[in-house]
C-alpha cells in the first residue's frame, strides 16, 4: 500500500495531515457515541424501562463490535483499509438512525448491535491506517492526537447527552451521529489514497458465526444467571454449556481454516499474547467505569446527567495526556516497562475509587477517574504500538484487529460480569434501587475492577523485555 508520506513532519501541516484529520473525525464517531450514551442511560431507563437490561445496551454493541473486528481486519489486509472503513461508517450511521427511532428497550438493544457492526470497522481501521503511514517513533504523538478525540468527546459527549436528556430528547444522542458519519466518509473518500495488491482471499464465515454464537450465549448466561433464572437451573446450564461447546467448535475450526477469522498462531507469539491480555484488562476497566459511574453518581448524589458525565470525562482526559507522552518513555525504557508503569497507576486509581465508593463525591470520584485515565494512556497505546511494530504491513491489520478484539471482548464480557454483580447486589428489595443498595453495588463493582487491574499488571510483567524502537 502507498499513502502520501512526509517523514520530517508529523502534524497537520504535513502531507499526511488531511489523512490524520480524517482519522480523528472517524474516531470521533465511536468516541462521542460511547461518552454521550453513558450519561443518558438513567433517562432512557425512565422512558423505556428495563433497568436490569440496560447493560445489554453496552454488551451487545461491544459483542458485535468485537466479533467483527477480526473479519474486518482480515478484509483490510486483502482489500485495503479504505473500503472497509467506509462500510463501517455506513453501518454505524444506519444503526444510529434506527436507535433514534427505537420504541422499546429490546428494540434499542437490537439496533445498538447494528451500530456495533459498524464500530467493528471504524476504530481498528483508524488505528491501522495510522500504523501504516507513521513510524514507531511518530506513532505515540499521532496516537496522542487520535486519543485527544476521546478527551474532546469526553467533554462534548456528556454535555450533549445532558442537554439532550434534560431539554430535548435522548433520541438526539443517536441522531447527532448522522452528520458526523457524512463528514468522516467524505474526508476519507477524498483524502485517503492507497494502492493495494489484490490477492485471492477466503473469509472464515463459519468461524465468525461460531464466535458470535458462542460469545452471545456466554454473555446471555452471565447477565441473566441469577436474574431471569437460577444459576444452577436447566436454562442456565443449557445456555452456558451451549456457549462453551460452540466456543470449542470455533477453536477447532480456526485451527483448520485456511484464513481464520482470528489467527490463533498469532497468540503463540509472546508479545502479541501478553499485549492481548493487557488489552482485555483495559477493556474491562474502561467499560466498568463508563457504564456505572454516571448512573451511580446520579442515583447516590442526585447530580444531573451533565455533572456525572463531566466527572467521568476526567477518565478520558487523562488518557490522551499520558498517551501523547508515552513515546518518549517507551523509546527510552521500552514497551514493557512503560506498560508496567501504566498498569500500576491504574491499580492506584482503582484503589482510590474503592475508597471513594464508601463516601462518594464528585471530587473524589473525578480524581480517581483521572488517575485511571493517566494509567490507561501509558498502558493501551504502548502495548498496541509494540504489537504493530512487530509485524509488517501484510499482518498489521490482523494484529491490530486482534489487539482491539481483545479489548472489545474484555469490555463485552466485563460489562456482563459487572452487570451480574450489580443485579445480585440489588436483588435484596425486589429491584428497588435504594441508595443504600446502590452503594453496596458500586462497592462490589469497584472491588472487581481492582482485581482486574492487578491481573493486568501481571500480564504487562509477562511481556518480553525490550528497549523500545526508533524506526
Amino acid at each position: 500500500m502507498s499513502v502520501p508520506v512526509e517523514r520530517s513532519v508529523v502534524g497537520f501541516r504535513s502531507e499526511r495531515g488531511p489523512v490524520l484529520v480524517a482519522l480523528m473525525v472517524t474516531t470521533g464517531l465511536v468516541a462521542i457515541d460511547s461518552t454521550i450514551l453513558a450519561t443518558a442511560v438513567p433517562t432512557i431507563v425512565r422512558e423505556l424501562g428495563g433497568f436490569s437490561s440496560f447493560p445489554w445496551l453496552f454488551s451487545l454493541y461491544l459483542l458485535t463490535q468485537a466479533v467483527t473486528v477480526p473479519i474486518y481486519s482480515k478484509l483490510a489486509d486483502t482489500w485495503g483499509r479504505k473500503p472497509v472503513v467506509l462500510i463501517g461508517i455506513g453501518l454505524f450511521g444506519v444503526g444510529s438512525v434506527l436507535c433514534g427511532f427505537a420504541w422499546s428497550m429490546p428494540a434499542l438493544i437490537a439496533f445498538r448491535a447494528v451500530q456495533g457492526l459498524g464500530a467493528g470497522a471504524v476504530q481498528p481501521m483508524a488505528v491501522t491506517i495510522a500504523g501504516d503511514i507513521y513510524t514507531v517513533a511518530e506513532r505515540a504523538k499521532v496516537q496522542g492526537y487520535i486519543a485527544s478525540v476521546w478527551a474532546i468527546s469526553s467533554v462534548v459527549g456528556p454535555t450533549l447527552g445532558g442537554v439532550f436528556s434534560q431539554f430535548l430528547s435522548w433520541r438526539w444522542i443517536f441522531f447527532v451521529n448522522v452528520p458526523l458519519c457524512v463528514v468522516a466518509a467524505w474526508l476519507l473518500w477524498r483524502r485517503l489514497h492507497e494502492q493495494v495488491e489484490r490477492r485471492p482471499h477466503r473469509v472464515d464465515w463459519l468461524g465468525g458465526a461460531l464466535l458470535t454464537a458462542s460469545l452471545s450465549l456466554l454473555i446471555l448466561g452471565i447477565l441473566e444467571g441469577g436474574n431471569a433464572w437460577a444459576w444452577l437451573s436447566g436454562e442456565s446450564l443449557a445456555v452456558l454449556g451451549g456457549g462453551l461447546v460452540l466456543l470449542v467448535a470455533f477453536l477447532r475450526v480456526e485451527m483448520r481454516a485456511e484464513e481464520p477469522v482470528l489467527p490463533l498462531a498469532l497468540l503463540s507469539r509472546r508479545l502479541l499474547a501478553t499485549a492481548a491480555l493487557v488489552s482485555v484488562g483495559v477493556g474491562v476497566i474502561l467499560i466498568g467505569l463508563t457504564s456505572y459511574v454516571p448512573s451511580f453518581l446520579e442515583a447516590l448524589l442526585g447530580v444531573s446527567p451533565l455533572q456525572s458525565g463531566l466527572t467521568l470525562a476526567l477518565l478520558t482526559i487523562g488518557w490522551p495526556i499520558s498517551a501523547s507522552q508515552s513515546g518518549r518513555l517507551y523509546l527510552r525504557v521500552g514497551f514493557r516497562i512503560t506498560a508496567l508503569i501504566g498498569t500500576t497507576i491504574v491499580v492506584l486509581g482503582c484503589l482510590g475509587l474503592l475508597l471513594a465508593s464508601s463516601h462518594p463525591s464528585l471530587v473524589s470520584v473525578g480524581a480517581a477517574c483521572l488517575v485511571v485515565g493517566l494509567g490507561l494512556g501509558l498502558t493501551a497505546s504502548p502495548t498496541l504500538i509494540a504489537a504493530q511494530s512487530s509485524v509488517d504491513w501484510g499482518e498489521r491489520g490482523v494484529v491490530t484487529g486482534a489487539n482491539l478484539f481483545a479489548r472489545s471482548m474484555g469490555s463485552a464480557v466485563g460489562v456482563a460480569v459487572l452487570g451480574a454483580i450489580v443485579n445480585a447486589s440489588l436483588r435484596g428489595l425486589d429491584g428497588d434501587t435504594h441508595p443504600a443498595l446502590l452503594k453496596v453495588a458500586v462497592h462490589d463493582v469497584v472491588i472487581a475492577l481492582v482485581v482486574v487491574a492487578v491481573l493486568t499488571v501481571v500480564a504487562a510483567a509477562a511481556m518480553p523485555r525490550d528497549r523500545g524502537q526508533t524506526s
